[in-house]
């Protein structure tokens, strides 16, 4: 398949989308004319976030979906753009109840890029945390570098992330420099 001006703007579009969600809701009305915080103020954390690091100078911990969890039917792109943006060496942290009589199994996995994130294709992802591991603390995966990163529920052969919408990207920015 040939490389076409479609694919070039899908491409632009996807790349402009993650910065938006990367930088939504956090304090605009600070403005640009701190630019010792621009554009974000004083403080980085937002009515709406999860950030349970109160010290702006290190990594935060972020429980993925709030008090809500990992779970079936909620939507976590719309959590990830409410609580952006994350920051490399945030980590982010998984619970979910493990599979018994009464709880479907959840996993988590990391998709390898925008493609398969859209349509939900696990045919390339990495398992990064099993059915067991979200239970108790929840399991934590660090986000190491500035890139792109694909989250989904792997369960049912993507069913819980394209009809429970258990998917999200988060592209974290590096943190500011302090002078």
């Amino acid at each position: 398949m040939a490389f076409t001006s479609a694919h070039s703007l899908i491409l632009i579009l996807s790349a402009a989308s993650m910065l938006t969600v990367s930088m939504a809701n956090r304090g605009w009305s600070y403005g640009f004319n701190n630019t010792y915080y621009w554009p974000w103020g004083p403080n980085n954390g937002s009515p709406g976030s999860n950030n349970t690091n109160d010290d702006d100078d290190g990594p935060s911990k972020i429980v993925v979906g709030g008090s809500d969890n990992w779970h079936f039917g909620f939507n976590y792109s719309v959590w990830a753009f409410q609580n952006a943006p994350f920051y490399v060496n945030d980590v982010l942290v998984f619970k979910y109840d493990p599979p018994n009589d009464t709880v479907f199994p959840h996993s988590v996995y990391q998709l390898p890029n925008l493609w398969s994130y859209l349509r939900c294709d696990l045919s390339r992802a990495k398992m990064i945390a099993n059915t067991t591991q979200g239970g108790g603390d929840g399991f934590e995966f660090v986000l190491k570098r500035w890139l792109p990163y694909y989250f989904a529920c792997g369960e049912r052969g993507g069913f819980h992330c394209r009809e429970g919408r258990m998917k999200f990207m988060v592209l974290p920015l590096l943190r500011r420099w302090h002078y």
